[in-house]
């Protein structure tokens, strides 16, 4: 299927691995134009050159830390500067730190704040602009599945998640007439370095060891194996395509079958 969107140009957070590396590597293998961003500039520069290795497509690498004020809008501005233009913006940020409730106090809840959600928000106010004078823009917001199903000890995620399905429910309605979409996405069990670290964390509150709990989520999976990252990544391409111009304000889980929820 041609998605449509060969010479677009599109940002995409948190993609210096896992599954924002995989969402910059499906776009540019559509012939988008990519910069990527993250926190850490020798990654981000090794994640651009791996993806342009790849796909001969021009990636740009951008250092950012999208959970600070001000950070957000700086980085918007840069992608339109170096990429001549923007059309699609994928916002992704590392989940905030696992837990119950004694375990999150106002510092916990503060980070959960500003990383998932707030990052969120100030990405997309600073990228509106420029898709709105386009006339066509899609926004695509990499979530989890606790934001359709909450998940034992992930308690900010829990809570911070579906504040970013509101906010992006919310504002596709109010963008739909100037040509641009807002959909997230809701990774289950994928396999990246964030699930490891979550399985040590949960592994050690239970007195058990990660490979019991990877055991155990595989076992909850209908087809008992975790997700690819390129799995959910396709998912993300086809919400930013011209195919999905009729797809607006929606949280598609992407999760094998693991939840139960039925919307």
């Amino acid at each position: 299927m041609d998605l449509g969107i060969q010479g677009k140009k599109a940002l995409v957070t948190g993609a210096s691995a896992g599954l924002g590396m995989a969402a910059a590597r499906v776009l540019s293998a559509e012939g988008v134009d990519v910069a990527i961003c993250s926190r850490d500039e020798e990654r981000i520069e090794t994640a651009a050159g791996e993806i342009r290795a790849a796909t001969g497509g021009n990636v740009e690498a951008l250092v950012a830390d999208v959970s600070v004020l001000g950070e957000p809008a700086r980085l918007v501005s840069e992608a339109v500067e170096r990429l001549d233009g923007l059309h699609i913006l994928v916002t992704n940020a590392g989940g905030p730190p696992s837990g119950n409730f004694d375990d999150a106090g106002e510092q916990e809840f503060d980070i959960a704040i500003d990383r998932t959600f707030r990052s969120a928000e100030r990405l997309i106010r600073a990228a509106l602009p420029a898709l709105r004078a386009n006339g066509w823009g899609r926004i695509v917001c990499l979530t989890s599945i606790t934001a359709k199903e909450p998940h034992s000890g992930l308690l900010l995620s829990n809570a911070m998640r579906p504040a970013v399905h509101g906010l992006a429910k919310s504002l596709s309605r109010e963008v739909a007439r100037d040509g641009v979409t807002i959909n997230c996405v809701c990774p289950g069990f994928t396999n990246t370095s964030r699930l490891g670290d979550l399985a040590e964390a949960a592994a050690a509150r239970r007195g058990l060891t990660a490979a019991d709990v990877f055991a155990e989520w595989k076992a909850n999976i209908p087809r008992g194996e975790l997700g690819r990252p390129e799995e959910v990544a396709d998912a993300v391409a086809f919400l930013c395509s011209e195919r999905a111009s009729y797809v607006n304000g929606v949280s598609l889980a992407v999760d094998g079958g693991e939840s139960h929820s039925l919307l």
